[in-house]
């Protein structure tokens, strides 16, 4: 089930980045701090009371003091309108009620989403007072706080988590694998979408940006059931010219929580950019299993019997946290290797699945004990007393020690290789939840 999308809208200096930032910073953001994760995004993944959700920081309602301040206002409302679950409007209480404050929240009124209104920098009980005018915007109430120093952080937050939908359960397939195609504009994915199925079910173009939408086909190959989503390409801020552009990330962060497992699209001739690990990222820390497309492997210039084996190794370089992606060379435009696509796709989400017994796991802890024994601490060992596997897509393991404190990131990441040599996981992250248990429970 995709989880709601939250996107914060407003003019420029309110404060917006400063309180995307501290939402992170507090620590409720459940992405975790895997060295190597590209960090700079235009969102978070987030977690209140047990509610999790996606923040979106859209880069504000950007002024043109020169060309139609109106119209881009209206633009770019109305399309945070159309993608978001809930919209935070945040609004400066130092400088008060501003004209461009009432024209956003003539727009907003009008909508059915449920807008939560934040007056920001109120840092002092003595600013309360300045929130009050607020109310003339017909908004409901608005909620004091201070985005630099988290004043009503909470209250804001539980504001915002009451507002979400209360979706149903969605009625999904057991035995469907579904698959996002993600990547930049213009890298081919409605192209190898289109192979795929074998028919033109989806517009292809040259143009960057035609998919809009995120497109959901069933098929089936081979006696096995399939479901594509087919999502608008992201592009870097300092790139995008079409204010649409900025909402099409929330459709692709949403498909990718709908998926089983991404084809992360890369184009051969363009190589590795930031926004491909950017993308990548945000793929691995939703848990799904990865496939790395590169695509127009056709016209590649100068290949050689090692040219596929050098952009692996730059691959493995660039994007470090994927390690355990297999990377596929294919054309969409010939269909060159195209079809071991969902051949993939049945292996990771397989990979995903894979359930590995509590014994078997202490047998190769004490395998790996032996051979790299934890290192010391501040005069103490770690001493890690029994792993269990709780859950699958992606495979989550529980590493019971005597002290968590002790875990060093790196022998966390011994253990998750010796997991990979020994079992596999193709594909797929594995998490490592580390907790404390008393030593008598050693395997």
């Amino acid at each position: 089930m995709s989880k709601p999308i939250v996107a914060i809208v407003g003019r420029p200096n309110v404060g917006k980045s400063t309180l995307f930032n501290q939402i992170g910073k507090k620590r409720v953001s459940i992405v975790d701090d895997m060295p190597g994760v590209t960090r700079d995004r235009i969102y978070l993944d987030a977690e209140w009371l047990n509610h999790e959700f996606t923040m979106i920081d859209t880069g504000g309602i950007e002024f043109d003091e020169s060309n139609h301040i109106l119209k881009s206002m209206r633009s770019q409302a109305q399309l945070a309108m159309e993608e978001a679950d809930v919209i935070l409007f945040l609004v400066d209480g130092r400088a008060g009620l501003t004209t461009a404050d009432e024209e956003v929240a003539k727009m907003l009124r009008s909508t059915k989403k449920p807008v939560i209104l934040g007056v920001n920098k109120i840092d002092s009980p003595q600013l309360v007072m300045n929130s009050y005018e607020f109310y003339n915007l017909g908004l409901g109430d608005p909620i004091a706080l201070s985005a630099s120093n988290a004043m009503n952080l909470g209250d804001l937050l539980d504001a915002m988590v009451a507002a979400f939908p209360k979706h149903e359960a969605e009625d999904k397939d057991e035995d469907e694998i579904s698959i996002a195609v993600i990547g930049r504009p213009n890298v081919g994915k409605s192209s190898i979408v289109n192979q795929l199925l074998g028919e033109e079910r989806v517009i292809v173009s040259d143009m960057a940006g035609t998919t809009r939408d995120a497109i959901d086909t069933h098929f089936v190959k081979d006696g096995m059931k399939f479901m594509l989503i087919d999502t608008a390409g992201m592009r870097r801020r300092g790139k995008i010219d079409e204010p649409v552009e900025r909402y099409s990330v929330m459709r692709s962060l949403r498909a990718i929580d709908r998926a089983d497992v991404v084809l992360m699209m890369i184009d051969a001739s363009e190589g590795i950019t930031e926004q491909d690990k950017k993308i990548a990222g945000y793929a691995h820390e939703s848990g799904r299993g990865v496939i790395i497309v590169v695509n127009k492997w056709d016209i590649y210039p100068d290949k050689d019997d090692k040219s596929t084996l050098r952009f692996t190794e730059d691959l493995r370089d660039e994007i470090g946290f994927l390690q355990y992606a297999p990377v596929l060379y294919a054309s969409a435009l010939t269909g060159q290797r195209v079809g071991r696509v969902t051949d993939l796709v049945k292996y990771v989400a397989e990979q995903q699945s894979m359930r590995i017994k509590t014994s078997v796991l202490n047998e190769l802890i004490r395998d790996a004990v032996s051979i790299n024994p934890p290192p010391m601490h501040r005069g103490r060992r770690l001493k890690i007393l029994f792993m269990t596997q709780a859950d699958v897509k992606p495979p989550k393991f529980i590493i019971f020690v005597n002290d968590p404190e002790l875990m060093h990131f790196s022998y966390l990441r011994f253990i998750e290789n010796r997991l990979r040599e020994m079992y596999g996981f193709e594909g797929t992250p594995i998490r490592l939840i580390v907790r404390a248990r008393d030593e008598e429970d050693e395997y």
